[in-house]
């Protein structure tokens, strides 16, 4: 039997739809931070949430609701006392984690650098939207690092600040293809696909430091997926950029420049719709 003088704890499972990556997975958490949460298991490849909680299923449904991945309740039930396992807290095995989360940043954001100020002088749109979306990645990072141990209020406010940053700057990365569209600007072929090539490498080392830790739970798994779509991402810019001189037009580096840009502006929108 329970023992009624604790409160109940809840198992419900949601299906959630857009959850993919690493960035919905901590949008999830911060969301999530201010209830009385026991666990939480990620099952992102059948886009599943297992959440153990004290309050009503509903009230979590209704602060997933707001970040617009779909989430919906699949079942829900009452847990009895020998079910309820206790938190452990694996602390050598989160250090070695931190340090991997570390060196993604560390990667993402000097490429950030380098792809922003490459995708300038080369006026390749393509180049900018890459840098964004390197940037988008930095800022999970850095809202994941700042986070640890942090109030549920500090939390949100570290994944806002973020969200409006990265839409900021994804408003620039639009205003500046906007504007070579307008001009008909011809962009610098050789340095999209080098660059790129550059910013290739960086994120398959990404994979190979995310891959010796990928079994260790679903955030390092699905980090691993998330910096694969990266490599999508890098490859398009290199595609494009080969279009550029076969078609000996700007278009393909257009394309693909709206194209990340698109997807960068719904991750600042889903952080910054946050309660």
């Amino acid at each position: 039997m329970s023992n009624h003088l604790n409160p109940s704890i809840s198992k419900t499972i949601f299906i959630v739809p857009a959850m993919d990556c690493p960035s919905e997975e901590q949008m999830i958490r911060m969301a999530l931070g201010s209830l009385s949460i026991h666990t939480m298991d990620f099952d992102i490849p059948n886009r599943k949430l297992i959440i153990c909680h004290s309050e009503e299923p509903n009230v979590v449904h209704d602060k997933l609701v707001p970040l617009g991945f779909g989430a919906k309740i699949e079942s829900s039930q009452v847990l009895e006392d020998f079910e309820i396992k206790p938190i452990q807290l694996d602390a050598a095995k989160d250090a070695q984690e931190r340090k991997v989360l570390i060196w993604l940043l560390a990667l993402n954001g000097l490429m950030f650098f380098v792809e922003i100020i490459a995708g300038w002088i080369a006026q390749s749109a393509g180049l900018i939207a890459d840098a964004l979306d390197m940037f988008a990645d930095a800022a999970v990072y850095v809202v994941a690092l700042y986070a640890v141990g942090k109030a549920a209020q500090h939390k949100l406010k570290a994944a806002k600040l973020a969200g409006v940053v990265e839409l900021l700057l994804t408003a620039l990365a639009f205003w500046r293809t906007g504007y070579q569209i307008y001009i008909g600007t011809m962009p610098e072929p050789n340095a999209m696909i080098w660059i790129s090539l550059l910013a290739l490498t960086v994120n398959v080392t990404c994979l190979y430091l995310i891959s010796k830790r990928k079994n260790d739970g679903v955030h390092m798994r699905a980090s691993y997926i998330f910096s694969a779509n990266d490599v999508l991402a890098n490859l398009g810019v290199i595609i494009a950029g080969v279009l550029v001189v076969w078609l000996n037009s700007p278009y393909p580096d257009w394309v693909i420049g709206l194209v990340i840009g698109f997807l960068v502006l719904s991750g600042a929108i889903r952080i910054l719709r946050l309660k």
